[in-house]
């Protein structure tokens, strides 16, 4: 079944203190682009993560954000910077020299002084990570390919539509095909009629030019090609891997018949059959770009 580029996804899971949500966004491109926005402690993660979004999203430009939902997950813990602390020190025994001022330098006015006592992150068990990553990201991912089937079934349908309204058409032209050399024929003979008496029509030479139009202007074989890459097209809507280049390739062919036929036809009334073909073909073209 096909699916669509567009998506979004999200999971959340926990293990021990972790806690995490995992969020999976794609849009259309034409290759696999895969980027990681995580906290920096998920940052050796970063490769298996693209592998795993990889494996399950063949196309597509996705975005996978990674959010740390529990503060206390990063063990945060306070740290002295000593070095500071002792400057401050050294500063108020001058200034309590200086200006003969009366007490001690206590803990609280230490510890009170900017950037003294900092809290810093630390790394988190990496197995909880691994077990928590692991959870919420298969949530995610699975999410979005349910929002991707159900995209791509829809863009099916349309497509599917589109199909059966060239395929009217088609019909349209093999039926009006064998009509235009016969008409031509009738205008020829027309014209010549028209001519001055005595003017002398040589049969044969008529069939001859009939015969050369008639094989100038024949479409047999365009129709047949272009009957053919419908069937094509519409076996690739079970095919269960990403299938949205080979589509892309057969609209180019269906394209290409279709100017064929368009520059053969000779005829007014093919001539609008094939730009209705076109048309359908270009809405088809647009509804591919987003298929993975």
């Amino acid at each position: 079944m096909i699916k669509s580029m567009t998506g979004y996804g999200k999971g959340q899971a926990t293990a021990g203190e972790i806690s995490l949500t995992v969020e999976v966004k794609s849009v259309n491109h034409r290759y696999g682009d895969v980027s990681v926005k995580a906290p920096r402690f998920l940052l050796g993660f970063e490769g298996e993560i693209k592998k795993r979004v990889g494996e399950r999203l063949k196309r597509g430009k996705i975005d996978v954000f990674i959010n740390i939902e529990n503060n206390a997950c990063g063990g945060r813990a306070p740290v002295l910077n000593k070095e500071l602390a002792a400057a401050y020190m050294v500063l108020f025994r001058q200034m309590r020299a200086e200006f003969a001022l009366d007490g001690d330098v206590t803990v609280g006015l230490l510890a009170g002084q900017k950037e003294v006592i900092t809290l810093t992150e630390g790394d988190p068990d990496e197995q909880d990570v691994r077990n928590c990553l692991t959870d919420a990201l298969a949530k995610a991912l699975t999410a979005i390919e349910q929002m991707r089937h159900a995209e791509g079934t829809a863009t099916r349908q349309d497509m599917d539509e589109y199909l059966t309204h060239i395929e009217s058409l088609l019909s349209s032209a093999r039926e009006r095909a064998p009509q235009v050399p016969l008409e031509w024929k009738e205008k020829l003979m027309e014209r010549l009629a028209r001519l001055e008496n005595g003017f002398e029509v040589d049969p044969q030479r008529v069939a001859q030019e009939v015969a050369v139009f008639a094989d100038r202007c024949d479409i047999c074989e365009e129709l047949a090609r272009f009957a053919s890459h419908i069937e094509q097209f519409r076996g690739l809507f079970s095919v269960e891997e990403a299938v949205g280049r080979q589509m892309d390739f057969i609209l180019q062919e269906m394209n290409r018949e279709a100017n064929t036929m368009g520059s053969k036809s000779n005829d007014l009334e093919l001539t609008r059959l094939v730009v209705a073909m076109k048309a359908d073909l270009e809405k088809i073209r647009e509804q591919v770009q987003n298929i993975e």
